[in-house]
């Protein structure tokens, strides 16, 4: 009687004899996680990349070169973060002063909604596709698990079928089974540490944003009390 060939425990063999729900489940999963992997490429080069700029921002902007010439110069290129915030007031302070608008409350009120609008813009790039992170995180062992569940299943009727107690008889399913959960773990573990890590340094970035608009609504209000006396 021939020998029954050895079963293949190699991953590409554990993933070519698993059932085809369990092979939807793990081409999901590794599907996941090389997004996640994408996207906290993307984040972590965009976050140092905003950060920088707004580090140079800064100091050009509390340089002591004027308010005028420096939205002249941002004008020519396009804006983001810092940047985008500061032309926004400085076109809503430039329109209102063209209109001749007296009312030194109604001016305020519109400065400070333009500048809650680009923040809101700033922030929306900012936190971008940071939710399907934290939806891996949190999904990705359970539908493991749901693929683990489901090759258990599938071994213990292979047991039935066959009629025998013998481990060499449910020994692939169960090793396909767990390799479904460890494609889980693979994909939530990173998504997990991930977007702790990127969602605290979004919010010090929208941190940064929210301190600039303060800071530069106060300098303008400072400046239309003092055209109005």
């Amino acid at each position: 009687m021939p020998a029954e060939p050895a079963a293949n425990f190699s991953l590409l063999g554990l993933f070519l004899s698993a059932d085809w729900i369990v092979k939807i489940v793990m081409i999901g999963l590794l599907a996941a996680s090389i997004w996640c992997w994408a996207i906290i490429i993307d984040k972590s080069m965009l976050y140092g990349r905003a950060n920088r700029q707004m580090n140079q921002f800064e100091r050009v902007f509390w340089s002591g070169q004027s308010l005028e010439d420096l939205y002249q110069q941002m004008q020519e290129r396009p804006s983001m973060g810092l940047g985008a915030i500061f032309v926004a007031a400085m076109k809503e302070w430039k329109r209102s002063h063209e209109q001749n608008a007296a009312s030194f409350i109604g001016m305020q009120a519109r400065l400070d909604k333009v500048l809650d609008v680009a923040i809101a813009r700033e922030s929306d790039g900012l936190e971008k596709r940071l939710q399907f992170l934290a939806t891996v995180a949190a999904a990705s062992p359970f539908i493991g698990l749901f693929g683990t569940v489901w090759g258990i299943m599938n071994s213990f009727t292979s047991i039935a079928a066959s009629k025998s107690t013998n481990l060499a008889v449910v020994a692939p399913g169960i090793a396909e089974a767990l390799f479904a959960t460890a494609l889980g773990l693979l994909a939530a573990i990173p998504a997990t540490i991930a977007y702790n890590k990127l969602s605290a340094d979004s919010n010090k970035l929208i941190g940064r944003l929210e301190s600039f608009a303060d800071e530069f609504a106060t300098i303008l209000s400072r400046q239309l009390e003092a055209r109005g006396h």
